[in-house]
């Protein structure tokens, strides 16, 4: 995989598109093999590697420090699993797992609702391209729910009067993301796994052009 050529917006499209359920790598992979960069271009091949293969370490760590961050104030420790799931429903798959769910559970409850939680029928137009199906929760468009759940938490953390902390927590989380990503070195199974599995997803729209 030439990390080199991929974007930024590939980067943040296949961190969306990638199963939710991936468990993070060892601890001991996770703090091994530490080397300085010799280039820039050596960097941002390494930083993209990096965050893309150890995404899931790099998510509990940011949690990991918020919570730390928050030990003394219960209220701003909620306040951070609602920006967590907020973030969590960006990725697909974890979205569309928790439709299943909620729908699942409200279908045991009362199946003439579970149906009303469909998503809309779109139309299939002959003569035009394929157009990627939008994701619904509870037959309503994502983003309503990003909305919700970031209004949430933005006013918990207001009232939890936390909001220097969490921006101090942040800047730890992600200078410590940063650090990380920037001295470990990848190794044969990052590469070798992002280029036949993981990442092959990304690439697919270009071999359809």
């Amino acid at each position: 995989m030439d990390w080199g050529s991929v974007t930024a917006q590939d980067l943040v499209d296949a961190l969306r598109e990638v199963e939710w359920s991936s468990p993070p790598r060892p601890v001991s992979e996770f703090f091994s093999r530490f080397t300085v960069p010799r280039s820039y271009s050596k960097w941002s091949s390494r930083l993209k590697c990096n965050l893309y293969y150890y995404r899931t370490n790099y998510f509990i760590l940011m949690i990991f420090i918020l919570a730390i961050g928050f030990l003394r104030k219960p209220l701003a420790i909620i306040a951070a699993l609602l920006t967590g799931f907020s973030i969590a429903l960006l990725n697909d798959s974890f979205a569309v797992t928790f439709n299943e769910k909620i729908t699942r559970s409200v279908r045991q409850i009362s199946p003439h609702l579970a149906a009303k939680m469909r998503p809309p029928i779109m139309p299939v137009l002959r003569g035009r391209p394929s157009v990627k199906r939008a994701i619904h929760i509870c037959g309503r468009p994502r983003w309503m729910f990003v909305l919700i759940f970031s209004a949430a938490s933005s006013t918990v953390w207001i009232i939890s009067c936390s909001l220097l902390t969490v921006l101090w927590a942040l800047l730890i989380g992600l200078f410590a993301t940063l650090l990380h990503g920037t001295f470990r070195t990848p190794n044969l199974k990052a590469r070798l796994n992002t280029f036949r599995e993981e990442f092959r997803a990304v690439w697919r729209n270009y071999s359809e052009l």
